[in-house]
């Protein structure tokens, strides 16, 4: 591949390892050319004016100048793609997750505990490739206070199912802020590394007027309830006596991923049939197309996020080329026809 057509990228940590570590893993790949090495923002900053990167790598914990405080002032005067590559200490979760409400396009962690190096190399590449042809979002500041949804009726025993990746952390909290308290019972799988997935249920929890928790295998499905897919591992429902509960397990990656969007579709298809409607949000790559295709052929609604205003119109592209999505909304629509098609 030429040097004018490779994916230029320019990593910022204040890591020597990690800033080896993603040089080596992006230089064996024949479509990137890392442009440059930072260790602080005020590095970066040169060398974004000299290099012209394509897309950036940053962390969040650095000097001189923290890493969310260099997001806002990039998007603000020179916006372009960011993955944040950060700590999966729960103390840097929230900062982490504040940078994808800022404009940062995607979230890795950095090698940890059970996270290896390993992991992060499989990841990277295609986190960056999303990342380059991600469409960047205006950021509109949340609401200070969590908004009040009018309550209403809905049908009894029904499920939402909720796929997402690339951009889906906004594009899910920005569904979910639309429904009440006693909406129908929730399911999201989110593409989102270990330790993330309950941080962002937590913030979830705090600006949305339903329960948002990180599932636990056995957790009961009801309605006011929202389970988030534990990052590392698959989300599937299961039926328990008159109800549902959730199983969460370990497995092989389906569509090179874990949790997938595929296997909670797939399994709500096979649990719930009619009484389900599955959602797929912005994403690279195909998960969820599948198993969505596998929800309308049960009986289930099934709604796409449409191309304009996806991060990335991967997943549900595929989906609407297999002719399992009945409906293609914008994301600011995809929650008021989510209300109108559940009400009683």
């Amino acid at each position: 591949m030429s040097p004018a057509n490779k994916i230029r990228v320019l990593i910022v940590d204040d890591s020597a390892l990690v800033r080896h570590i993603l040089s080596e893993t992006l230089s064996a790949e024949p479509d990137f050319e890392v442009v440059g090495t930072a260790a602080d923002p005020f590095v970066a900053r040169d060398l974004i004016l000299e290099r012209k990167p394509d897309v950036l790598t940053l962390d969040i914990e650095m000097p001189r100048m923290d890493g969310l405080t260099f997001l806002r002032k990039l998007m603000r005067y020179k916006p372009m793609p960011v993955v944040v590559i950060s700590s999966l200490a729960q103390a840097s979760c929230p900062a982490t997750l504040q940078a994808l409400e800022e404009g940062a396009v995607e979230v890795l962690g950095k090698p940890s505990g059970p996270y290896s190096i390993g992991d992060l190399q499989k990841s990277l590449a295609g986190k960056l490739r999303a990342a380059s042809i991600a469409r960047l979002r205006i950021v509109a500041k949340p609401a200070g206070t969590v908004p009040t949804a009018p309550r209403q009726t809905f049908r009894d025993h029904s499920i939402v199912a909720i796929g997402a990746s690339t951009g889906g952390t906004e594009a899910v909290r920005r569904v979910l802020m639309e429904l009440p308290a006693n909406f129908p019972a929730t399911l999201v799988t989110q593409h989102i590394p270990p330790v993330f997935s309950k941080a962002f249920s937590e913030r979830l929890d705090q600006q949305c007027q339903l329960q948002v928790k990180e599932a636990e295998d056995g957790d009961e499905v009801r309605p006011g309830r929202v389970l988030v897919a534990p990052g590392g591992l698959h989300m599937l429902l299961r039926r328990s006596g008159t109800g549902w509960r959730v199983a969460v397990k370990d497995g092989p990656r389906v569509c090179y991923q874990r949790p997938s969007v595929d296997v909670l579709f797939s399994s709500v298809a096979e649990e719930a049939g009619a009484a389900a409607t599955g959602v797929l949000l912005t994403g690279m790559g195909a998960d969820g197309a599948a198993g969505m295709l596998q929800m309308r052929q049960s009986g289930a609604a099934t709604m796409a996020q449409d191309e304009e205003s996806c991060v990335v119109f991967g997943m549900p592209r595929e989906a609407i080329r297999l002719g399992a999505a009945q409906q293609v909304l914008p994301l600011d629509r995809i929650g008021g026809a989510l209300l109108r098609h559940l009400a009683v």
